[in-house]
């Protein structure tokens, strides 16, 4: 598993796919209501979205949520072992990346070539990069900024985000170094001459055989990206 997403934010990745903290207050609910139904009522959530949800996430990450059908007690949802195990691995990564004392961020300049709503593009020397920004035009310098706990580091054969060329950006370079921790380490990417940095489980870091000279692929969302005007 990889991570995050969001300033200070964890987030588990499997197979592409994205375990994070709407996916943890989902299950939490679920096992405090014992419903599916119950738990997307209290949270405000659309209930065939959540249950969609869950099968999206059981998919890579294995049974989540047992259901029981009718019954004396009116059918009802459990969270499963496996699920109270994941819960549990995302809480001790939130606890690393939250003492991690201070997230290393990758700052590219650029022009914005388009705007949309409150996504921009920038043209940037490693490519086009989609951020969030603070009320740019076209045609304007600005910087482009991106903390190691909003990528995730992925091989190259992974299949990415269907939709990654418009909510993700994503990028091939190659490992120069990593700086291991006892529970999240610092990968370091060369695109293009220029440096990002990545924070990785151990367990991401090893199965991932990250190593100078391995070619990965970053990826992290468009909404995690801050754009600026240049100074």
């Amino acid at each position: 598993m990889n991570e995050p997403s969001g300033r200070g934010r964890a987030t588990l990745v499997r197979d592409g796919v994205e375990f994070g903290e709407r996916d943890v207050t989902l299950l939490k609910e679920i096992d405090e209501t014992g419903s599916v139904a119950k738990a997307s009522t209290n949270l405000g959530r659309s209930r065939a979205r959540d249950l969609s949800r869950i099968e999206e996430l059981e998919s890579v990450f294995g049974d989540l949520v047992e259901r029981h059908r009718g019954g004396s007690g009116g059918g009802g949802s459990d969270v499963t072992a496996n699920a109270t195990r994941l819960l549990n691995r995302y809480e001790r990564l939130q606890v690393a990346l939250s003492a991690t004392a201070q997230v290393p961020e990758t700052v590219l300049g650029g022009a914005v070539s388009s705007v949309s709503g409150e996504l921009a593009t920038v043209t940037t020397d490693v490519g086009a990069v989609r951020g969030l920004h603070d009320g740019v035009a076209l045609g304007d310098p600005v910087q482009v900024r991106i903390g190691a706990d909003s990528v995730t580091v992925l091989d190259p054969t992974a299949d990415p985000d269907p939709d990654s060329t418009s909510a993700r950006n994503h990028l091939t370079g190659t490992v120069t170094d990593v700086e291991r921790g006892e529970t999240v380490s610092i990968v370091v990417v060369d695109v293009a001459g220029t440096v990002f940095r990545a924070l990785v489980t151990e367990d991401s870091a090893d199965r991932l055989e990250l190593s100078e000279g391995r070619t990965v692929v970053l990826t992290w969302k468009a909404t995690a990206t801050r754009i600026a005007h240049g100074v």
